[in-house]
């Protein structure tokens, strides 16, 4: 059956696991299209606070009983179909939809613009957001970290634009059908899911034929399987963006400096103007670029949109400033792969200048560690000491024989510590940091916590001593 979101207004519709970045993201817009919103977590959090001060019925723990009166139930992928929550709408014979599912009908009454790719998705997302903004418009939005100018992961807008994250993870996001997409890069990760290489490339092979026949895709002409799969697709009008030479939006004339970066931004071989970024690395300076392109590709002035960009600072948990004492700065980044870890420790170096980068990292998931070991040891290798944690293993069972001390051990001698401790971790950093270093807690799982923490401890040792 094919659901609308016209078929979602006036109803109650339940999210088991609303407290995630993604599907609180949807509870809040389904918030604004009058529709009914109830939902369960673990735990309490500042999340749930939050959607119970915009009207949604939530729940700090999964009971049977939270379904009852739904016509809707919402699943994160995360979610075991053991949970009593998941049992109970079967038995009622509720209507289940995936949160992929649930974003494509949220999508389906707008211009949409879904952006994928292994790395860069959510930075993309934001940078997309905020330069469509500048051009006047108010964009509906989804994106899995916070924007910091918005203080929100979601937004229902009056105008025409949506744009979406669009998570690959479980190959999910063929349902959303968008009007136009980007894909920032395709890499091998999420290997509970993809077995090899190549069934990653298929997944975005079949979400690129998912893309409106009148619409566009955006695709990075630096990265080998990104341009490929860019450049064999007939189906849709195709714009590349990097510094490759014959990409559509070229950049050249880069400058990356610790705190930010910019460069010539030039379109079919035209200079159309100067990216000039709040955020540093050539990561992000590609992430703009893709932005750039597909504003460029909605028909959009380019000069606003370049304005828009300029405006950006940022999104939650990438390359986030938590606290500054005595001149040690404490970033929180949600980096889990290895070559995200290379982006993020090289604008690490640029940004501490002559001060060290020193590292909590926490691997995410057996079976990434398992796969990347030796990758993550390298890129960890970067900074000047991390500190590795026991791995936060998400909805995965421990697999024998992997753990953080995998990586450490394969190490640079002296450049990592396995240290599963959280405590004795953030204590071992502040006792060896000193003016001028950066402290950069790393991971997608509970490591961000550590922040905060370090950032106290650190105003104790220097400023309350």
């Amino acid at each position: 059956m094919k659901i609308s979101l016209d078929d979602l207004r006036g109803k109650r519709v339940h999210f088991v696991g609303i407290g995630g970045a993604g599907m609180s993201g949807l509870a809040r817009i389904m918030v604004r299209q009058s529709i009914h919103v109830s939902g369960s977590d673990m735990k309490e959090s500042s999340v749930l606070s939050g959607l119970r001060a915009i009207g949604a019925e939530v729940h700090s723990q999964h009971r049977s009983e939270n379904v009852d009166g739904s016509d809707f139930l919402v699943f994160s992928t995360a979610i075991n179909f053991k949970n009593p929550e998941i049992i109970r709408a079967q038995e009622l014979e509720i209507p289940m939809l995936s949160r992929a599912q649930a974003l494509a009908i949220l999508m389906s009454e707008s211009c949409s613009i879904a952006v994928a790719g292994t790395h860069g998705k959510t930075t993309t997302s934001s940078m997309l957001t905020v330069a469509i903004q500048s051009c006047g418009e108010d964009p509906s939005f989804a994106i899995g970290g916070t924007l910091t100018s918005s203080g929100s992961n979601a937004h229902m807008g009056t105008g025409k634009f949506f744009v979406a994250e669009a998570d690959e993870s479980d190959g999910s996001f063929i349902a959303y059908e968008p009007f136009g997409a980007i894909i920032t890069n395709v890499e091998h990760d999420h290997v509970d899911y993809f077995a090899t290489p190549e069934s990653v490339v298929d997944a975005f092979t079949d979400f690129i034929g998912t893309i409106s026949h009148d619409g566009f895709l955006v695709y990075c002409a630096d990265d080998i399987q990104a341009n490929e799969l860019g450049r064999s697709s007939t189906s849709t009008s195709t714009f590349s963006y990097g510094v490759s030479e014959g990409a559509d939006l070229r950049i050249d004339r880069i400058e990356l400096t610790p705190n930010g970066s910019h460069a010539r931004a030039l379109w079919k071989g035209r200079s159309i103007g100067q990216i000039e970024l709040n955020v540093p690395g050539l990561h992000n300076l590609l992430n703009a670029s893709a932005a750039l392109t597909a504003g460029l590709a909605l028909g959009l002035p380019a000069a606003q949109l370049i304005s828009g960009l300029s405006t950006f600072r940022g999104t939650g948990r990438r390359f986030e400033l938590k606290g500054q004492v005595q001149g040690i700065r404490v970033i929180d980044d949600y980096g889990h792969h290895p070559t995200e870890i290379v982006a993020t420790l090289s604008a690490a170096q640029r940004y501490a200048t002559d001060g060290r980068v020193l590292v909590i990292f926490q691997p995410h998931r057996y079976s990434r560690t398992k796969a990347f070991t030796s990758q993550f040891a390298q890129s960890l290798n970067m900074a000047d000491h991390t500190w590795v944690l026991e791995i936060y293993g998400a909805s995965e069972a421990p697999i024998p024989g992997v753990s953080g001390q995998s990586i450490s051990q394969l190490m640079t001698p002296g450049r990592g510590t396995f240290e599963p401790n959280f405590i004795a971790a953030c204590e071992a950093v502040v006792d060896f940091a000193k003016p001028g270093d950066v402290v950069v807690t790393l991971g997608a799982g509970d490591v961000s916590s550590l922040a905060p923490i370090i950032v106290e401890s650190l105003t104790k040792k220097y400023l309350e001593s």
